[in-house]
């Protein structure tokens, strides 16, 4: 017996996007498929809490299938997506009264390392990690995210962040001196 692999999964972003515009319910599982995983890493840095990060994905991906139809270049998808989640975790931040104080990564799943010791200093360094990202501006958090996680260009980033990619570059600059500072005992 023979499994086949959906033809969808084999397609392009913008076929995907299109199909779904025109109301085809699998592509848009196929492009939910493809980009749930990095909307949620993205959340999850930028809210520094996990319940926070799954419910915005999912109101992403709500609002996207309900505004697919404005999107009118379907190769522009991902960015789209990047950029109502970028902006749904400013907006959570901004209407925070007090900074999470959860760590998104210790709720990962448990790794398997032949070396403890290792494991105990990776772990050490991704919770200062996640501890000097929280002391970022959320703009500033946005972009060097956006940028050193999930490889967005500049253009990209200022598109979706809302800003030119001066500011952007400034950003992130400003991002890599506060973060190179906080994790200087890492070196």
């Amino acid at each position: 017996m023979t499994t086949t692999t959906a033809p969808e999964a084999a397609l392009d972003d913008a076929t995907l996007a299109g199909r779904a515009r025109d109301g085809d319910v699998r592509a848009y599982e196929q492009l939910v498929l493809r980009y749930q995983g990095p909307m949620f890493r993205l959340a999850a840095k930028m809210l520094a809490d996990r319940g926070e990060a799954e419910d915005v994905t999912q109101e992403v991906f709500l609002t996207a299938w309900r505004r697919i139809g404005q999107l009118h270049d379907e190769a522009a998808f991902a960015g789209w997506l990047y950029r109502m989640t970028t902006n749904r975790c400013l907006n959570v931040l901004r209407s925070r009264r007090v900074p999470a104080d959860v760590d998104p990564d210790s709720m990962a799943t448990e790794r398997t390392d032949t070396r403890p010791e290792h494991a105990v200093q990776v772990s050490s360094q991704l919770a200062a990690l996640t501890d000097a990202l929280r002391l970022l501006t959320p703009e500033q958090r946005a972009c060097w995210l956006l940028r050193e996680v999930h490889g967005r260009s500049y253009e990209e980033i200022a598109e979706i962040v809302g800003t030119n990619t001066t500011a952007v570059r400034g950003r992130i600059a400003r991002a890599r001196a506060q973060l190179a500072e906080v994790m200087q005992p890492w070196r």
